[in-house]
């Protein structure tokens, strides 16, 4: 088993782990955090496949993949925060000026859990957000003191979970998830 984790550069691959199960769906494709609110409700089915299509043709693309044996079994966006709507956020605080990247959301496909693919995606992540010189990468999961979280909420990931891969807490936030409060976590990568 061989666990690999590559820029989310095709959209075949982005699809089949976050896209909608309903073609005519305005939900998922991970397009909440990284496109404007306006243009995130207006965008349904073929405009919203459309639009994830263009970013990942960008650079840098909307996130990162994990493939497990070249079949792509795990999904993290990862992305420039100033590129998101967490630039624009007044829930999750700027604690400086410094171009930090975000890390947001993880899918890991049925199936394929527990396999440590949540552990190479935030890898995967922050040595790309490194490599592609991000002096800092931020996380905002949840504080859940090893409280059960709602499966569907467990997109944002837990703070332990961004512990386990160095980050450190660095501010409190006002948003909250499934009535846990999410936290600031960062990982300086200078």
């Amino acid at each position: 088993m061989s666990i690999e984790v590559r820029p989310a550069t095709v959209f075949e691959d982005v699809a089949a782990l976050v896209g909608p199960k309903k073609p005519t769906s305005n939900v998922c494709f991970c397009l909440s955090y990284r496109i404007g609110s306006k243009e995130n409700v207006a965008l349904i089915g073929e405009d919203r496949a459309n639009r994830v299509r263009e970013l990942c043709a960008q650079d840098p693309p909307p996130g990162v993949i994990a493939y497990l044996d070249d079949e792509p079994v795990g999904w993290a966006a990862v992305h420039p925060r100033r590129d998101t709507s967490f630039a624009r956020n007044r829930l999750i605080p700027h604690i400086d000026d410094l171009d930090v990247w975000s890390l947001w959301c993880f899918r890991v496909r049925p199936g394929h859990r527990k396999l440590g693919l949540m552990h190479a995606l935030m890898d995967g992540a922050v040595a790309y957000a490194r490599e592609r010189g991000a002096p800092a990468i931020e996380g905002y999961p949840v504080d859940n003191n090893g409280a059960k979280v709602n499966q569907t909420m467990m997109y944002v990931g837990t703070r332990a979970m961004f512990e386990r891969a160095g980050f450190e807490k660095a501010a409190d936030t006002g948003s909250v998830i499934d009535g846990f409060p999410r936290v600031l976590m960062r990982l300086d990568l200078s």
